[in-house]
């Protein structure tokens, strides 16, 4: 007979397996979903090596080119709310394995364009295999992660997160100048068909809670809202905030944003449901993680820019002059597990911003001296303080979220780290630019120094995170995991 005792029937919910499969259905998720990411990330800093090239071969000026990059964000924003729906209606492996064949199939068209309006037409459809890619990914990694093993899950979740954007523009200069633009497309082909194949042998399925309608208001609301400012924002420093081109998209976007908050909270069936954020846990580090983004971003946008004016880099040498920053994150990965226990993430996360800042200040003070040997250490620094804040503030985010709530979740973080992205290169390029006529040094010393103060704010709202509630839910999940087990056995023995 199964004991009898409380239970939270949310809380955990596991895959449904393949059978005659040796793979784990954590090996195989994270297999996945570290493939998948990574595409998706590095296709977002890969392509822009690409433009001149492109435009060169459309015979289009680049700044015509725009709407190759546009096209995939605004998709990517549009369908990043629909990951959860999708989820919870299909299954995630169905919805994840149909978004890694749209972004694979769409990069072998995008490298067979013969125009720029093709172009634009199949990088849309890479933005909405994008857009599902990663909620539905981080969903099943929490779903086949237990609380207590997700840390050590970080050394492999954090290998997009810290490579990718540095591996970007120095794998696309290297494509462009050795082959053709069309390369920078292909190279995702023997990734995506790989990770699709595995996934087709061994990915498990977590079913959700069901999805019996589909919020059309709020797909209007919050795609439609998050793709115009994501679109203001992107286009904001070179076409200026006064222009009609960025304000009409930006106040028309916010307006639809805040539009869709009653609306959600309100309605039966919500695409995005924001009732999570009234997970204490979960909202205290999503206002750090914010930040944090940001200033990162920020500072990758203004770093190499500084290398190629300021010591006279070419894009391939200041790409691999970034990439002491990807190292630094990965074993920021390796060492929080370590630490988490006997310093507690709030400490981790806070240690971080606060380094994050003074190494960003450290690069504005060296914007002055383009001689400076420090830029390679301090980058692995800056790589470390952003990995302590990262892996911990993602770890002790859904400590407290329980299964059924993981899709929701996870779309909100995802959401956000766009739109951090996207602010952080709005602010570090107007700060920039705008600081241009007191020279070059001026202006990259005003862009870092705004950083490092966005870095300062992420280790501030760090301070509101509870290490209490983390050990609470620790403790949680860990009798929860009992419970189920003497629950499996009970039936087990009942016939």
């Amino acid at each position: 007979m199964a004991p009898r005792g409380p239970v939270n029937s949310e809380h955990r919910t596991g895959p449904a397996p393949r059978p005659g499969r040796c793979v784990s259905a954590k090996a195989a998720v994270c297999g996945v979903f570290v493939a998948a990411n990574f595409m998706s990330i590095m296709d977002t800093t890969i392509v822009n090596v690409a433009l001149p090239a492109i435009s060169r071969d459309f015979g289009v000026d680049i700044s015509g080119l725009s709407s190759v990059n546009v096209g995939y964000l605004v998709a990517l924003a549009v369908f990043i709310p629909v990951s959860g729906w999708l989820g919870n209606r299909f299954g995630t492996r169905r919805t994840a394995l149909t978004a890694l064949l749209l972004f694979t199939v769409a990069s072998a068209l995008c490298a067979t364009a013969g125009s720029l309006a093709a172009l634009t037409g199949y990088r849309i459809l890479q933005g909405v295999g994008g857009g599902l890619l990663a909620p539905v990914g981080m969903t099943m990694m929490l779903r086949a992660f237990p609380v207590a093993e997700r840390l050590r899950a970080q050394k492999y979740v954090m290998l997009p997160t810290a490579v990718a954007p540095a591996l970007g523009p120095v794998l696309g200069g290297w494509l462009v100048d050795t082959a053709s633009w069309h390369w920078v497309f292909l190279v995702n082909l023997p990734v995506g068909v790989l990770a699709l194949l595995f996934g087709l042998w061994v990915l498990p399925d977590f079913s959700g809670s069901g999805a019996p309608r589909f919020d059309l208001v709020g797909f209007v609301l919050v795609g439609g809202g998050l793709a115009a400012v994501l679109y203001a924002l992107t286009t904001a420093p070179d076409r200026g905030w006064g222009s009609a081109d960025v304000l009409v998209p930006l106040v028309g976007g916010v307006a639809m944003m805040t539009l869709m908050v009653p609306w959600e909270l309100r309605t039966r069936d919500p695409l995005v449901d924001l009732r999570i954020v009234g997970d204490q846990l979960f909202r205290t580090t999503q206002m750090a993680l914010l930040p944090m983004g940001a200033a990162f971003m920020g500072v990758l946008y203004l770093y190499p820019q500084f290398l190629q004016t300021g010591l006279g880099y070419d894009a391939l040498h200041s790409g691999l002059a970034t990439f002491p920053e990807a190292l630094g994150m990965l074993t920021a990965s390796q060492v929080v597990p370590r630490l988490h226990d006997g310093v507690g993430p709030r400490r981790l996360m806070v240690a971080g911003g606060a380094g994050a800042a003074l190494v960003v200040a450290f690069l504005a003070t060296a914007a002055g001296d383009a001689s400076s040997l420090a830029l390679y250490p301090a980058l692995y620094l800056l790589g470390c303080c952003v990995g302590l804040l990262f892996a911990s503030g993602q770890n002790a985010a859904f400590v407290t979220v329980p299964a059924s709530r993981t899709a929701d979740a996870t779309t909100l973080l995802t959401m956000q780290r766009q739109f951090a992205a996207a602010f952080g290169v709005a602010l570090a390029g107007t700060v920039s630019q705008a600081s241009a006529g007191g020279g070059t040094a001026d202006a990259y010393r005003a862009g870092f120094l705004t950083m490092a103060a966005v870095s300062l704010c992420a280790s501030l709202l760090a301070l509101r995170v509870s290490d209490r509630r983390v050990r609470e839910g620790y403790r949680a999940d860990a009798a929860q995991a009992v419970y189920d087990e003497a629950v499996r056995l009970g039936r087990a023995a009942d016939p």
